[in-house]
């Protein structure tokens, strides 16, 4: 199991139990899990994977030939159950203006009374193909079929290649294994399973109130969320009203996901989804909302920190700002800078680049900001006072020591001109910290990013051969 900086394998607050770090804050926590191995990671995985109750998972997977590139290719299906519908379910998905068909029926889901399964897939997006939302309501209608529900209570979503086609009939014909498989133990064979190009699965939960919330995420790419992210699901046995779980699921978005960018780009599949059984009285609606955006900050951090081709994570956390709206931006330009993101990649405190995504976006966003009292610190030494630079040799060997601390790992030399991560698990969650006060009011937001490495060009110039 991963160990934690202060010796603890869990945090507890407020009456609620984490497997990860220290409860709703992005800011540095003294609990932070550290992972020697992949052996560790997962089975520190499967220690978060109890299904709140109610709740069903199973997979099927296949190989395929893509209509549009005739390769071979794999693909999972992947179920979602409940053990009854439920009403109370909620759902946030990408503002991006061309969505994928899942999102399209996502959507038209949210009037319905019930909901009862998700069924999702892989390798492909199912966006702007030929079909797809007959394609996508086939599908549930299909999955509906052999789990005895109605067309209506079943959710699609699909992930990966944009523009292809999904071989509907063999995903059909994969559906009884998938249904076979079904059980109420672990989430582990779901987070496996939604993946992409990410290296690892990913799994959070939050124990309260004599029930759980369990969520698993699937991103690594085409990510700066907008209203939604990649592909989430929170599962809880908890009983939350409909109304109320929409409603904390859009502050719980807005606190995580909608505060974290790998590469600036919105996907056209984002969808989180959150299903309470109602197995459990849920008796605190705040414990409960804190829990829930906890397990939302963390499932967040953790996809910066798979992303393709990152070895570094960074926390950007903006105070004195007028707005939390221009804190926000300004924490999202940061993160966003490509020049500051290759220099993070390359271990180099090259902090002009900071200063300079800073001041780009006060320029043409809010030029009313005087800069002339701001403070920045890069791994909590101070690099600017006042709005000049306080710089010496000491410092800039500090910021380069600070830099490889939070490396994810070295970069390695191509393999026949392909570059390959050296790990399939996270060694641990340090995170290059950077804090800018702008001493112009008292709002503050703190915004997840992540570096740009040879990896991650790699991996994009490559991504559907």
């Amino acid at each position: 199991m991963g160990t934690v900086r202060d010796g603890s394998p869990l945090s507890r607050r407020n009456g609620f139990t984490f497997g990860g770090v220290a409860p709703f804050s992005w800011g540095m926590s003294s609990t932070s899990l550290v992972f020697s191995s992949r052996a560790e990671h997962r089975a520190w995985l499967a220690a978060q994977s109890a299904l709140p109750r109610g709740f069903r998972v199973g997979a099927s997977r296949f190989d395929f030939v893509p209509f549009e590139v005739p390769k071979p290719a794999k693909m999972t299906v992947t179920l979602i159950a409940l053990d009854r519908p439920t009403a109370d379910f909620a759902a946030m998905f990408t503002r991006n203006a061309f969505p994928g068909a899942p999102v399209i029926v996502g959507r038209k889901r949210l009037a319905e009374p019930k909901l009862g399964a998700i069924i999702v897939n892989n390798k492909i997006s199912n966006v702007c193909a030929p079909g797809g939302v007959e394609t996508s309501e086939k599908l549930c209608a299909a999955t509906a079929a052999a789990l005895g529900l109605q067309p209506t209570e079943v959710l699609p979503s699909s992930t990966g290649v944009i523009g292809w086609r999904l071989p509907a009939d063999q995903m059909i014909a994969a559906l009884p294994q998938a249904v076979a498989t079904l059980k109420p133990g672990s989430i582990l064979p779901a987070a496996e399973g939604i993946v992409t190009t990410d290296l690892y699965p990913k799994i959070r939960r939050a124990d309260l109130q004599g029930g759980s919330i369990v969520g698993i995420a699937k991103g690594a790419g085409m990510i700066e969320p907008n209203m939604a992210t990649m592909l989430v699901y929170i599962l809880t046995d908890l009983a939350v009203p409909r109304e109320t779980l929409r409603a904390i699921l859009v502050r719980a978005v807005d606190r995580s996901f909608n505060r974290m960018s790998i590469d600036s780009d919105t996907s056209t599949s984002d969808t989180v989804v959150a299903l309470s059984s109602g197995a459990v009285p849920c008796a605190d609606l705040a414990a409960f909302e804190a829990a829930l955006t906890q397990v939302c900050s963390d499932l967040a951090e953790d996809v910066a920190r798979n992303g393709e081709g990152v070895r570094h994570v960074m926390r950007v956390t903006v105070k004195g700002a007028p707005t939390e709206a221009a804190a926000r931006a300004i924490g999202k330009t940061v993160v966003n800078a490509p020049l500051f993101k290759c220099a993070v990649a390359g271990n180099d405190p090259n902090v002009g680049r900071l200063v300079q995504a800073v001041g780009k976006y006060v320029g043409a966003h809010e030029p009313g900001i005087p800069l002339n009292r701001t403070r920045m610190s890069l791994g909590g030494i101070q690099i600017v006072a006042d709005g000049i630079f306080a710089l010496d040799p000491a410092k800039e060997q500090a910021l380069v020591a600070h830099l490889k601390a939070a490396e994810l790992y070295a970069s390695a030399e191509p393999k026949d001109g392909v570059f390959s991560p050296p790990i399939d698990f996270p060694p641990h969650e340090r995170c290059v910290e950077i804090e800018i006060d702008l001493g112009a009011g008292a709002a503050e937001a703190t915004v997840i990013g992540a570096d740009l490495t040879h990896e991650y060009v790699s991996e994009n110039a490559d991504y559907r051969s």
